[in-house]
């Protein structure tokens, strides 16, 4: 299957389908530079040979200890040295953590040159389109970015048989998202479809979710590219979420799921019955430390005006929150894993 962007210009097509590597078209670069997941080379080496063969190749540790300003700087100057234009390519082969990092390097590079995605997780069906590149900073996630249009998404699903269950269920979170901000409806199917751990195993089902969230990412992405206002709405369940993630350093879509049910909550929604299913696909309870330390991280999110907590809401409301009303929802998701 394939979809394009609707832009004035600069558009770019998603290719998702098994094989889709097939697609990749580099020829017209000077120069290609490969930023890969140590992982996946080490996996898909004979698959990706085509690709690699002629490229300069990059291998990184994937992961959000990839995305430092430290780790930025080396990898960029590296490229540099290499002799790389503005006629020359990035390509990402990897996860979220790759796709942002090697992103964010071609926004920056020589004030920007072209980079195409090949996203290797379920959780970069997300990640890879709508154009979001950045880094971490010391003090929060992806406060250092841009905004980076790829040339193309190529999404083979192939990549996908290699992963572990905690990489399945991580891209998992992301798909409850899609799936919660189209209906109560699609959200009750996901759930029957996926009832429990072995199916998601298996990935029973999977192309139908990947492509519907991707085709319902790319149309909000097109009537708000940067997030002055519909585009806020992907960010259900990230405002928390984030502050878990960067806290105890767990897979994003894990922490996303968690950041879901305290949304949830705040929302005035009974998410005890999700939370059970949560548990039962193999979602591990957290040992939360004090209220405060995520709230200070809250704080640092992009999303927020005038110094108050800006919250997506499950009726894709966006709303300021009190430090009162956080603590309160923070309290009761803290009895979900008591129970």
């Amino acid at each position: 299957m394939e979809f394009s962007t609707h832009y004035k210009d600069d558009n770019y097509t998603v290719y998702v389908e098994h094989g889709a590597l097939r697609k990749l078209d580099t020829s017209s670069y000077d120069q290609v530079i490969v930023i890969i997941d140590e992982k996946v080379h080490a996996l898909h080496e004979e698959r990706l040979t085509a690709i690699t063969a002629t490229a300069t190749v990059f291998q990184v540790a994937a992961g959000e200890s990839l995305k430092t300003l430290a780790a930025y700087s080396t990898l960029i100057n590296q490229i540099i040295d290499r002799g790389v234009t503005r006629k020359s390519v990035i390509v990402a082969i990897g996860g979220g953590s790759v796709g942002d990092f090697a992103g964010f390097i071609a926004a920056t590079l020589l004030r920007g040159i072209d980079f195409i995605q090949v996203p290797t997780t379920i959780l970069a069906h997300d990640s890879a389109i709508g154009g979001k590149v950045g880094i971490n900073a010391e003090s929060g996630k992806n406060l250092i970015g841009a905004f980076k249009r790829p040339k193309a998404v190529i999404y083979d699903l192939d990549f996908l048989t290699t992963l572990s269950y905690a990489e399945k269920l991580s891209g998992f979170g992301e798909i409850v998202k899609h799936a919660m901000l189209d209906s109560y409806a699609a959200l009750e199917a996901l759930q029957q479809d996926y009832s429990d751990k072995n199916k998601l195993a298996r990935l029973d089902a999977l192309d139908h979710w990947l492509i519907k969230g991707m085709a319902q990412k790319l149309k909000i992405v097109e009537a708000d590219e940067h997030e002055a206002g519909l585009r806020k709405v992907l960010n259900l369940g990230h405002t928390f979420g984030h502050a878990v993630e960067f806290t105890h350093h767990i897979p994003h879509g894990q922490a996303v799921m968690h950041g879901l049910l305290l949304t949830g909550i705040l929302s005035d929604r009974d998410m005890r019955p999700l939370a059970a299913w949560f548990r039962e696909l193999g979602l591990a309870p957290i040992d939360y430390q004090p209220f405060d330390t995520y709230y200070q991280l809250m704080l640092k999110d992009k999303k927020n005006q005038d110094g108050s907590i800006q919250f997506v809401l499950m009726d894709q409301r966006i709303q300021a929150v009190s430090k009162e009303r956080l603590l309160h929802a923070f309290n009761k998701l803290g009895e979900f894993d008591a129970d």
